[in-house]
């Protein structure tokens, strides 16, 4: 736990000082989300956003009127992390499953040092382990316990389930963490009515053996959920080409859906250095933290 620590907090102090240079200053929080509660309506201005206009009042006929909002005090912050067996292709200690771990525990450092309310839900075809959002320190190592010592019972994926799952945990708006290799089917109705009641990031996990299958004759194909083997030919060029452009199909379409239902979306890869990455998704966050206060 030692070593794995001194590794967060030195990814945690580089992220931290490349967006406070970044940023110039008008760095707030990367946790940051809409963080807005309603509060009352008054006469559309122009240059309102329209999707702001309460319809119901502004159809007694007395005006146009838009919705205003006061931003909380108290942020919320859930980080849901696959923990199925698909998450366990890779190198020996650097599979999606690190990877998504590593990614959890350091953001919720973080969100714990920005006076966060923090919590974890890890999943996989079940709820395999709730911690209910709270802060402090001590609530922060109950965290990285959680997510470095879980056990999962099963190896299956369930993301539907586990979605609603989150809807039914949180009665607030909060800031939710979705990591997951999205491999998976049938979810896309559950997040975007997740989505539509907190502020959503999905961080999809990646592996370059997902994307260029190696071309190594007839070769026997474990499904780590189903336990089963079966046998390919990776040599195959009909193969290769389904097999390849059916991940880059599937990546595309989670990026798409992200982009049409105003979710953040960022995408790593085993192996790759993940910061520049983050403060990327990080800044455009703020930007639009900052074009939604004005």
């Amino acid at each position: 736990m030692k070593d794995i620590l001194k590794k967060l907090r030195k990814y945690e102090i580089r992220i931290r000082k490349a967006i406070n240079s970044q940023m110039q200053g008008d760095f707030h929080s990367i946790f940051k989300g809409s963080g807005l509660e309603f509060d009352d309506v008054r006469s559309y201005q122009y240059g309102d956003d329209i999707r702001t206009i309460d319809w119901n009042v502004s159809a007694k006929g007395h005006g146009t009127f838009v919705k205003t909002y006061i931003e909380e005090k108290e942020q919320t912050v859930l980080f849901v992390l696959d923990v199925s067996a698909s998450q366990e292709i890779g190198e020996e200690g650097n599979q999606k499953i690190d990877l998504g771990k590593e990614l959890a525990a350091l953001l919720s450092m973080s969100a714990i040092k920005e006076s966060s309310q923090v919590g974890l839900l890890c999943f996989s075809d079940q709820k395999e382990k709730f911690i209910k959002p709270a802060k402090g320190s001590k609530h922060m190592y109950q965290i990285l316990s959680g997510i470095f010592n879980l056990k999962p019972k099963s190896r299956k994926t369930n993301l539907d389930l586990a979605i609603r799952t989150t809807l039914s945990l949180l009665r607030k708006r909060a800031v939710i963490f979705l990591i997951s290799d999205f491999i998976d089917e049938g979810f896309e109705h559950s997040m975007k009515g997740l989505a539509r009641k907190h502020d959503l990031v999905v961080i999809q996990l990646k592996d370059k053996r997902e994307s260029a299958m190696p071309g190594l004759g007839i070769i026997p194909l474990f499904e780590k959920e189903s336990g089963k083997t079966v046998w390919i030919n990776s040599s195959s060029g009909d193969f290769r080409n389904t097999f390849n452009n059916t991940n880059k199909k599937n990546s595309d379409q989670l990026e798409s859906f992200c982009s049409r239902n105003d979710v953040n979306y960022v995408s790593i890869e085993t192996g790759e250095d993940y910061v520049p990455k983050l403060i990327r998704m990080f800044r455009h966050r703020n930007k639009s933290s900052i074009q939604r206060a004005k």
